[in-house]
């Protein structure tokens, strides 16, 4: 598949970034065409609607995550390590882009909730097989989120080690 032209783009990691740091009222057409130093007119010929905006950049973060999950299950250390460690990746592409569907989703789009949600199932598939507990899976990822949580308000990073350990028992654990 080709890339998305350029101004696409552009337009994109416009809107991202107003939504991330003033929120979506803040995200009106004028306001993302300016960020993204293109015309009106240059932003409806990508985007006809601030709906499809909206769609666009759900559709950005839905490939993000496939590519993301595809990555996570062929990491050499594993998909539960692959996603604790980058649970501290914080304001990288997937990162903002993740934060601006959430601030959609929040707001007056809440159909971008489907794609938070599908990252999220997609993440616990991949420990499932991994891991082989549904229950743990889940833990994982909520594991996950707060490693998140803790990082993006200015915390190190936990030592991975110890929780992987710790996934592992738990994983390794027969049920009571």
């Amino acid at each position: 598949m080709p890339p998305p032209p350029a101004a696409r783009a552009k337009v994109l990691a416009a809107f991202t970034e107003i939504l991330v740091t003033t929120g979506e009222r803040a995200a009106t057409l004028d306001a993302v065409a300016d960020r993204a130093g293109v015309s009106k007119g240059g932003l409806l010929y990508h985007f006809g609607s601030k709906d499809a905006l909206v769609d666009g950049l759900v559709e950005h973060l839905t490939e993000l995550i496939t590519a993301d999950v595809a990555t996570m299950r062929a990491a050499p250390e594993g998909p539960v390590a692959y996603l604790l460690r980058t649970s501290s990746d914080v304001d990288a592409e997937f990162d903002r882009s993740y934060l601006a569907v959430a601030e959609l989703a929040r707001g007056a789009y809440p159909h971008a909730r489907g794609a938070l949600d599908t990252a999220e199932r997609a993440w616990t598939d991949a420990v499932t097989e991994a891991v082989g507990d549904p229950a743990v899976a889940r833990a994982v990822v909520l594991l996950s989120d707060g490693i998140y949580h803790r990082t993006s308000l200015g915390a190190a990073p936990p030592e991975l080690d110890e929780l992987l350990e710790l996934v592992r028992r738990l994983g390794s654990t027969p049920a009571a």
